[in-house]
């Protein structure tokens, strides 16, 4: 499926039940090829590759508890410090992004406490910067490149 992201040669497997499998450079295997792992392989390549987002400060499905419920947040960048500074929520192109995203993303973000929101279903891209003393988000025109988060 085409996106509004840069092609990258992804290695694309079929396993011994017949599932696709695309290899994920921040987990280092291959994971089931589903139209999110998709989307969310072509953005991280596009943070990596075009706005020098380090591989090693980011991190795929980390686990957080929200209301004592386990819930996996998709993508989160840290600082050179190990501070968390962007967490990512990706959807499937057919996914239209809503304010039921917003609030999800947020959500997670009350347990995270990143400075940057990022959602993306491939096609359309939004990022914001959270106040947390104002408790306010402000949307912003383009994905900072890493050096200015």
């Amino acid at each position: 499926m085409d996106l509004n992201l840069p092609s990258f040669d992804c290695r694309l497997s079929r396993g011994d039940d017949g599932v696709t499998r695309i290899y994920d450079r921040l987990r280092r295997k291959s994971v089931a090829l589903t139209p999110e792992e998709w989307v969310r392989q072509h953005f991280v390549n596009f943070l990596v590759s075009e706005l020098g987002y380090p591989s090693g400060l980011m991190a795929n499905e980390v686990s957080i508890k929200l209301n004592r419920t386990a819930r996996r947040c998709d993508t989160i960048i840290y600082s050179r410090e190990g501070r968390p500074l962007a967490i990512v929520e990706y959807k499937a192109p057919t996914i239209t992004i809503t304010q039921s995203v917003f609030d999800q993303i947020a959500r997670y973000n009350s347990v995270i406490g990143a400075p940057y929101l990022i959602v993306s279903n491939g096609l359309t891209h939004y990022c914001c910067r959270f106040d947390s003393n104002a408790q306010s988000y402000t949307f912003l025109r383009e994905i900072p490149s890493y050096a200015e988060l």
